[in-house]
């Protein structure tokens, strides 16, 4: 692989359609050049990502000093190609076009940053797949943006399940009662760097966006992999089998589109899927499978807006011989993720196991802490270590800086990127085809 030891990172952003492409820019790097190359059709979508990225210029607190230099030609595309004015490209934006763009973009010589997902159906995959190859022979990294693992709840999930005192070894579970269970809530309608989310026509539009099934799920099931099988390079022709998934539309309303999308209509192309004067959005889906022997449950719903005071959640449950650890985010934690040990011995000799592993824990995350509940333990999470979704954007860059710095992944990297895109896609295949 090239590595960039001697090189600052030059990013160029392409079609930035949805606001995670702003989010890479929300802090400032020390091996990111400041000047950033956009290359975009004119339109909403491309003022509203200079609005954002202008806006963390513009803080009070802590600005950021890019300099976006943008180009609008029709042919942004090819003009970016051959003008090869950076060497990272990030995208974020239309699903329906992504595969296409990051493909072009290694086949010229280019590092990428992807937001998910990077394939939204069977023709995606098979170009993704072919295009990881072309990177390999490029010498390019093409990765995506996966937030969640930078949670801190996800993080120490995963460090704890790692302690055989405390979690014992995961269960393989049944198809009745998986032993892995990864659930999340959305919202079309939210708030994002502190003003309500526009959101693009197209976003609502499944062949453009992807469905639930395909969009969400990909950090459900990266988190699956990334916890139960850290550091293991999966192979998803013989890992992973989908036994069994279900898709099912989110209505939304005229006045709440007109509301998300600030468009009085549904163009065209979303008139298939209104039903009733309503817009049917298959945003939502479940499947259950089996990754080496382990079985797992991964779902995602999508609701219009969050109840007052709460926002998107998350719901995680890994079951070990000794203990589940359990991750809840209802309004009982009042919509922020709080993490619980559950232990199947309730002795005095667990007890003590446990204060030894989170007194030893605690030499790498300061102060961590348990505390008891009804069912067992809080772990007790200093707020340091709490980061929200906007603020995981930049410690995913900063991931993806050090890859590129040593020019190299961990071997299990990509190889599990297309189990997951394997996965989810295979789940939509599955749900499509279910009677």
């Amino acid at each position: 692989m090239n590595a960039q030891t001697n090189k600052k990172v030059q990013l160029i952003t392409l079609n930035p359609g949805h606001f995670h492409a702003a989010l890479v820019q929300k802090s400032m790097y020390a091996t990111i050049d400041p000047e950033v190359f956009v290359y975009a059709p004119k339109g909403k979508e491309l003022d509203a990502h200079l609005a954002l990225v202008n806006g963390y210029n513009t803080r009070a607190e802590n600005p950021t000093v890019w300099k976006e230099i943008v180009y609008t030609g029709d042919d942004y595309l090819a003009k970016m190609l051959s003008e090869k004015k950076g060497n990272v490209v990030v995208l974020a934006g239309n699903n329906k076009l992504k595969t296409t763009y990051i493909s072009e973009a290694v086949n010229a010589g280019f590092n990428v940053l992807a937001d998910k997902p990077m394939a939204i159906n069977k023709a995606g995959f098979n170009l993704l797949e072919q295009t990881f190859a072309a990177a390999k022979k490029k010498g390019v990294l093409l990765y995506d943006i996966m937030t969640e693992r930078s949670q801190a709840t996800n993080a120490l999930q995963r460090e704890l399940s790692m302690l055989p005192a405390v979690f014992g070894t995961l269960q393989k579970g049944t198809a009745a009662e998986p032993a892995v269970i990864k659930e999340s809530v959305h919202h079309f309608f939210k708030t994002v760097s502190g003003k309500p989310l526009i959101r693009p026509a197209w976003y609502f539009d499944v062949a453009q966006e992807g469905e639930g099934i395909v969009d969400v799920t990909t950090h459900l099931v990266d988190l699956v992999q990334w916890e139960c099988f850290p550091g293991v390079t999966l192979q998803y022709k013989k890992d992973i089998h989908v036994d069994k998934a279900k898709r099912w539309a989110t209505v939304i309303t005229r006045a709440q589109f007109q509301q998300s999308t600030q468009l009085d209509q549904f163009p065209d192309y979303l008139q298939q899927y209104v039903k009733d004067g309503a817009l049917n959005v298959y945003a939502n889906g479940s499947f259950d499978y089996t990754i080496k022997g382990v079985h797992a449950r991964v779902s995602v719903t999508w609701n219009f807006e969050a109840p007052v005071g709460g926002g998107d959640t998350h719901y995680s449950v890994m079951k070990g011989t000794k203990a589940s650890l359990v991750i809840r985010q209802g309004a009982e934690q009042q919509y922020k993720p709080v993490l619980y040990i559950e232990p199947v011995d309730h002795s005095t000799a667990y007890e003590k196991s446990l204060t030894a592993a989170i007194t030893q824990l605690a030499k790498k995350y300061e102060g961590l802490a348990v505390k008891k509940v009804s069912n067992g333990w809080e772990l007790v999470i200093p707020a340091q270590y709490e980061l929200n979704h906007e603020a995981c954007f930049a410690e995913v860059t900063k991931r993806y800086l050090d890859y590129l710095q040593k020019g190299k992944m961990p071997a299990w990297e990509v190889p599990n990127m297309l189990a997951k895109y394997y996965t989810t896609i295979e789940a939509l295949r599955v749900a499509t085809n279910a009677k």
